[in-house]
């Protein structure tokens, strides 16, 4: 064969596999701008064997290098004596451990500055003895994430931090909530471009449902018991993009009437099928969300007639109801729930009569 023609094949080839790698899902039902996180996809297989803070494979251990498949051989509590920072090209597999799986506990997990990371079913919990200013999980200069099946709680300064030029995540399938003192928030998403908020659950925060600035993909999420507000708006002089899309809103006993709110015609939304329960009646019978519902005068928004972050071809759409019930049944680390996801799960199926926006983890039975 004529070198110009094999150097041809081979460029072809180099190109194809590129192609190939770079559109390949993180797993099956990975959806959302995150989607192609490799993780550590041709890596080596790390195995979690004790569920000690530091030392030979323990979960530190695990995430201070690159390039692995983490596994756990053992289930149970993992307490954190210091924050940990994760490195990038890894897969966090909590699929693989026994028992009720596993829960990082007492303090905050690191993402900043990384890329190409698959976290799935594992608890992230940073409670009262947390830093003041950290989140349970933070994302800072973060890209090419998926985050699915996690449970997210207890965070100090919000329970998730996505913000300063984070790009192409997802949060699919988690719970996010039961915020402690000082803020009590769910997450403060700013700065950021492409994130997929999808079938999440939404629970116990006083606001911030997030908080959507920047270019947010929020699809078939459920919001229970809000304080202040439940999905916010980036009510700045920036320009912000919202696309959220059959998600269901439900006041519990600490909520006002703001299902959302806190926007400025710099927020740009387009809006469909959204629905909002208010009455705390113990029934779900909740309308549907008009443009009315998102503001007035100076706090509207601006409404855009299609969706404006991106094509909803990358993510399942379903109706309200139907996302209510699959959040319901599978949202969170739901291999096996422990205690505090099955004690949310049966608050949010009260429809408004219980729920609690606490100050502390101890109010709840965990912790000192």
């Amino acid at each position: 064969m004529k070198p110009a023609r094999l150097l041809f094949l081979a460029s072809f080839l180099i190109s194809t596999t590129v192609f190939a790698a770079e559109n390949t899902l993180a797993f099956p039902s990975a959806e959302g701008f995150g989607q192609f996180a490799t993780g550590g996809r041709s890596g080596e297989t790390f195995h979690v064997t004790t569920l000690e803070d530091s030392g030979t494979n323990s979960f530190r251990d695990a995430v201070s290098q690159s390039h692995r498949t983490i596994v756990f051989d053992v289930g149970g509590v993992i307490r954190l004596k210091s924050n940990i920072a994760v490195n990038s090209d890894l897969t966090l597999d909590g699929t693989s451990a026994p028992g009720d799986g596993i829960t990082l506990y007492g303090r905050s997990v690191s993402f900043s500055g990384q890329k190409n990371i698959i976290v799935r079913y594992l608890r992230f919990r940073e409670g009262i003895a947390g830093d003041k200013g950290k989140c349970s999980v933070n994302l800072s200069d973060a890209a090419n994430m998926m985050f699915d099946h996690c449970s997210i709680e207890w965070g100090r300064w919000d329970c998730l931090g996505v913000t300063q030029g984070s790009h192409d995540l997802t949060f699919q399938n988690c719970i996010i909530g039961e915020g402690v003192d000082p803020q009590r928030f769910g997450s403060l998403s700013d700065s950021v471009t492409n994130i997929t908020y999808s079938h999440n659950l939404w629970i116990n925060n006083q606001s911030r449902n997030p908080k959507a600035k920047g270019r947010i993909q929020y699809v078939n999420n459920v919001v229970y018991n809000w304080g202040v507000c439940g999905l916010v708006g980036g009510h700045s002089g920036a320009d912000h993009f919202l696309d959220a899309v059959g998600n269901y809103f439900i006041a519990g006993p600490n909520s006002n009437q703001r299902a959302v709110g806190e926007f400025k015609a710099t927020d740009h939304i387009f809006q469909k099928d959204n629905f909002a329960d208010t009455d705390k009646d113990g029934k779900l019978n909740g309308r549907e969300l008009v443009p009315a519902d998102f503001g007035a005068g100076e706090n509207a928004p601006t409404f855009e007639k299609d969706s404006i972050v991106g094509p909803l071809t990358n993510v399942t759409v379903e109706s309200a109801n139907a996302a209510l019930t699959n959040v319901l049944a599978s949202a969170g680390c739901s291999q096996q729930r422990d205690a505090t996801d099955l004690r949310l799960i049966d608050t949010v199926r009260s429809f408004g009569t219980r729920g609690k926006i606490i100050h502390s983890e101890v109010e709840v039975g965990f912790g000192k």
